[in-house]
């Protein structure tokens, strides 16, 4: 598990999203991915199911914030940590 804390909360649909807890990716959040267009598509749907968070929510994060979420998550998607997801290592 993996717990991030967004710098503002997050409203959506009558619910706030302040913190947020992450499992460990499984093959259908993998699954689920792969139905969007775009790295940054993916990974957000992916990011998504794995704190259960609704995507419509999810994409209200600012992007500032979801690039260091992506790199402190990293660990959770199967990348090497400090790598960020669809990234490469730069070896």
């Amino acid at each position: 598990m993996f717990t991030f804390t967004l710098s503002a909360p997050i409203e959506h649909a009558g619910k706030t999203y302040s913190t947020l807890t992450f499992r460990e990716a499984e093959t259908g959040d993998l699954m689920v991915a792969d139905k969007f267009e775009g790295q940054t598509s993916k990974v957000a749907a992916m990011l998504s199911a794995m704190c259960e968070m609704p995507l419509p929510a999810f994409k209200k994060i600012k992007a500032r914030e979801f690039s260091r979420l992506m790199k402190e998550a990293a660990h959770m998607l199967g990348e090497p940590e400090g790598t960020p997801p669809g990234g490469t290592t730069g070896a």
